[in-house]
């Protein structure tokens, strides 16, 4: 894997696909993972959250590998991509074997809501999974207006006419024990971004200048649940790492992985929001207690590292989007 790899598959085992219909303002991401899956958890802060098998991935459950993850455009519909996703494992061999002919995928899935940009009516299907399960491929990952972050935007607290374009983003990040940790985030926040190295907002509620924008922080705060924009946000992603963790150690990682969002998004975790962090580990799990306490260190490492690449992910998904649909792209509105 070449070194100018700055995305979520600079990290061993882990391929994207993505399907992006630009007309229609809506797609879908699919995360897969090598093998017998990667050790996996969750952590969802949002009040408004679409999902698929987030429960499976507490750590007192059973099961805890998982062989995709899907992030998607399309609202609740869009969790049908989830479904293709299971079809091409299952055609290829790949899942938890549960009897001797017989696999399951195990693919967990989050969505945003698109449907106010571009076309309602075109939602990502299970075709759409299928054909980006199959597009995978460990090349650096595209930025901006692609998959899941087609139809994201941000800065929604005045209403879509004032809104900027989000988008999907990525970033990776190497620990000095050589460890790594990655970012893909699909970012469709109600609230402004923020450059936290700089203070400055760099996409949000447009205001009366050119350039200008209006404090999400100041307008939420004369808010009533119900004035906002209720089930038109949420920002999802996922962290990857190649330390070996368990599922409980995971989900420590996808909370700390929400600095990220507090970071770079404000407000954030708002009832009008589902914000949502997956967290995997594609090393395998320590393999006795005495392992697992010697990584405790390690695992502070990961977890602030996980925010930081949350960050730079976000950061990079709206400075790479475009305008479209009418939606006006951070690099538009500031030229």
């Amino acid at each position: 894997m070449s070194n100018s790899n700055k995305t979520i598959t600079a990290i061993s085992g882990v391929t994207v696909g993505h399907v992006t219909d630009e007309q229609s303002a809506t797609g879908t991401t699919v995360v897969r993972f090598a093998g017998d899956g990667a050790c996996a958890a969750v952590s969802v802060q949002g009040a408004a959250p679409g999902s698929r098998e987030t429960d499976l991935l507490d750590p007192g459950n059973l099961v805890d590998r998982v062989h995709a993850i899907v992030l998607t455009g399309g609202s609740a519909f869009g969790l049908d991509a989830a479904s293709g996703v299971m079809a091409v494992l299952e055609e290829e061999g790949q899942g938890l074997g549960v009897l001797p002919d017989v696999v399951v995928p195990i693919v967990p899935a989050a969505v945003l809501f698109d449907l106010s940009l571009g076309s309602s009516s075109v939602r990502p299907s299970a075709e759409w999974g299928m054909r980006a399960a199959r597009e995978a491929s460990s090349d650096p990952v595209q930025s901006g207006n692609i998959g899941a972050g087609t139809g994201a935007t941000v800065g929604k607290l005045a209403g879509p006419s004032f809104a900027t374009k989000g988008g999907l983003g990525s970033a990776s990040l190497t620990l000095p024990n050589g460890a790594k940790v990655a970012a893909l985030v699909a970012v469709n926040a109600v609230g402004e971004i923020v450059d936290s190295s700089t203070g400055a907002v760099i996409a949000g509620v447009r205001g009366s200048g050119k350039g200008a924008y209006r404090s999400s922080v100041d307008i939420a705060m004369g808010l009533s649940d119900e004035d906002g924009p209720i089930g038109s946000n949420t920002t999802i992603g996922i962290v990857v790492t190649d330390a070996p963790l368990t599922k409980a150690d995971l989900k420590k990682v996808a909370e700390m992985g929400h600095d990220g969002f507090a970071r770079a998004i404000r407000p954030v975790h708002t009832q009008f929001d589902g914000d949502t962090l997956f967290a995997v580990s594609t090393a395998s799990p320590p393999p006795n207690a005495q392992e697992a306490l010697n990584s405790a260190s390690s695992l502070n490492s990961i977890g602030v590292a996980a925010a930081r690449a949350v960050e730079l992910a976000i950061i990079d998904a709206v400075t790479a989007a475009h305008s479209l649909s009418g939606c006006v792209a951070s690099r538009d509105w500031l030229m």
